[in-house]
């Protein structure tokens, strides 16, 4: 027999918490239509210090617990939403709700991206589903087409512009000229960055949705720890005006791509051709291109961030796990790991580089550097050097490279430091042709 009703149990009351609320209640109708049910929110678990918030007071009082036993013991709880991000408790809150036999939908891409393997594993054992298409791309649907879609298709590759804030920092930076700290300055003042950045500007967040991506689209875990990362904040205006003049772009780009038998994933910037679709995706707008043998190359594009879009995804996957419970569906999943799969160390990706160096305003120096580059079979494919400054006596130097391996690249970056004539290598950037 069907339910004729499905009650939902909601962690959390920040931003995209709230906004779910609303959702639920403001739109109770609609999704009544949408699920074949009335879908309610029964309660609420929130932090003490929480019931001071002015959404409380908006709402009724008797959905609101400060008790984790409470919470988990209200009655006709179906769904629990988890809306509070970071490791824990949230970690334990899915585990409990899972076990509990609940169904579970969340925006958590920490939690998903390190426990995804054991939620799911937990999922199926009690017959219910792990839903979590908000845990990456905000509204963007990227989940969902990995799961659905594309499921006939061998993924060869992930190319993705996944974090609003850096996108934003970097579109500033080369459309305003504007250094590092100014363009980030500019993006919290907006709302777009936290007071602490970390996350976003050293290519933490992209790294957890990477992995999230990757373990769907090739159906292995992929840890966050196996992925390497770089951040964006050694990019100067200078790379950006130097990009331009050899017709690049420069984007903080998400990869995982089959390559001879393993599995390449990486996060850092690159340089990207300026007429590529990628290249032009500005602002704080997500962009994720998959290639598949059968489809070729898929583009999704969307705002990836903010309460609204967010809550758009928690909320349709309660729509969509609402119709299994309300069909008495066991929830069995579209998500399957069926193990590790073998990666490629970054040492042994090969790539093209771009080297910008300040050097010494002597004779030979560029012949020097070659020297060292050539030790390390990296050839040069273009080179600028910029008036010298009288003041400083320094020039700046910079390089253009054919492929080359990345352990040969680290060898040669190496080597450049310990040589005389350059004072600093300020900065090395992998191309994405």
């Amino acid at each position: 027999m069907e339910k004729q009703s499905v009650g939902i149990g909601l962690i959390g009351l920040g931003i995209v918490a709230s906004q779910v609320a609303r959702v639920l209640t403001e739109k109770a109708n609609l999704l009544a239509e949408q699920a074949g049910c009335p879908v309610v929110l029964r309660k609420i678990k929130v932090l003490p210090q929480d019931m001071s918030r002015p959404q409380v007071a908006e709402m009724d009082a008797a959905l609101f617990t400060t008790d984790d036993d409470q919470f988990f013991n209200t009655p006709g709880i179906d769904i629990i939403v988890e809306a509070i991000g970071g490791e824990q408790p949230a970690l334990e809150y899915l585990r409990r709700a899972l076990s509990g036999g609940r169904y579970v939908v969340t925006s958590n891409k920490e939690v998903v991206a390190k426990h995804a393997a054991e939620l799911l594993s937990l999922a199926r054992e009690n017959g219910v589903e792990l839903r979590c298409e908000a845990s990456v791309g905000g509204g963007i649907p990227l989940i969902s087409p990995f799961q659905h879609d594309l499921v006939a298709n061998e993924i060869k590759g992930i190319y993705a512009i996944i974090n609003g804030t850096t996108n934003y920092i970097l579109t500033r930076m080369d459309k305003d000229g504007l250094d590092f700290a100014s363009a980030l300055g500019q993006a919290q003042q907006l709302g777009y960055a936290e007071a602490d950045p970390t996350n976003d500007v050293e290519g933490i967040d992209a790294v957890y949705k990477l992995a999230i991506l990757a373990s769907l689209a090739f159906k292995c875990q992929v840890r966050p720890d196996d992925i390497y990362r770089e951040g964006i904040s050694r990019l100067s205006a200078r790379d950006f005006r130097y990009a331009r003049e050899f017709g690049f772009a420069i984007k903080l780009l998400a990869i995982a791509k089959q390559s001879d038998g393993s599995l390449e994933v990486r996060v850092h910037p690159v340089f990207l051709p300026q007429d590529s679709f990628l290249a032009k995706v500005d602002g704080v707008y997500n962009a994720v291109l998959a290639e598949g043998d059968l489809v070729g190359k898929v583009i999704l594009l969307g705002e990836g961030a903010g309460p609204l879009p967010t809550s758009s995804a928690v909320v349709a996957d309660v729509v969509q796990a609402a119709i299994d419970v309300r069909r008495g569906t066991d929830g069995v999943g579209h998500w399957r790991i069926a193990g590790d799969v073998a990666l490629k160390p970054m040492a042994q990706v090969e790539t093209r580089y771009y080297f910008r160096l300040s050097t010494a305003d002597t004779a030979g120096v560029l012949a020097q550097i070659a020297q060292v580059l050539g030790d390390h079979k990296i050839s040069i494919s273009s080179a600028i050097q910029k008036e010298a400054d009288s003041a400083t006596q320094a020039a700046e130097i910079v390089l253009m490279t054919h492929p080359a391996p990345e352990s040969a690249a680290q060898k040669a970056l190496a080597g450049l430091e310990r040589l005389s004539v350059v004072r600093e290598v300020s900065n090395l950037i992998r191309v994405e042709d």
